[in-house]
């Protein structure tokens, strides 16, 4: 499922090989500009490796995950990943945008899209967990009507804990 509601946004669903290096690549450049001063470069580059690299992502899609890349005015700016959740809630693993192209509302059309997308399968919420001192995407999540509804310490192996709100936005 593609969108085009506005011509110069699009999110297109990533399914060759190629889009899901593009995606790896542009995580690797969000996930050290964007998090190393949030968590270090350690755990930044323990993170890239075990969820956003390209090994990663391909085991994440044959799991079920659906990843989009998201394009303004023709520009790869970002990218999404999602995955059916329980309890009828679908699971926002990831939404990430470049820095050069935030401002421009992209996560904002981009969650309009995962809106309507579960409208058309059923579900009744979207989840995700952030990590506590990302200020900013915190900021955009409780923009876009998301809120806190637990926080949760992971053990995810390699001396990494993540420390992360868990929030849900209800589909109306």
């Amino acid at each position: 499922m593609d969108t085009n509601s506005d011509t110069n946004f699009n999110v297109k669903k990533a399914e060759t090989d190629e889009q899901i290096q593009r995606i790896t690549d542009l995580a690797e450049v969000i996930w050290n500009e964007h998090f190393t001063p949030i968590i270090g470069k350690k755990q930044v580059d323990y993170m890239v490796d075990k969820f956003q690299s390209y090994h990663a992502l391909k085991e994440q899609l044959s799991d079920g995950y659906t990843y989009y890349q998201i394009f303004d005015s023709g520009e790869f700016c970002g990218y999404t990943g999602i995955h059916p959740g329980e309890d009828n809630r679908l699971f926002l693993s990831k939404l990430y945008i470049k820095k050069d192209c935030r401002g421009r509302h992209l996560a904002t059309r981009t969650f309009e899209f995962l809106k309507e997308l579960c409208q058309e399968n059923g579900y009744s919420a979207i989840w995700l967990t952030c990590n506590k001192y990302n200020e900013n995407s915190l900021g955009v999540y409780r923009h876009l009507g998301f809120e806190t509804i637990d926080t949760q310490e992971a053990d995810i192996g390699g001396g990494v804990i993540m420390d992360d709100y868990i929030m849900e936005y209800t589909i109306a």
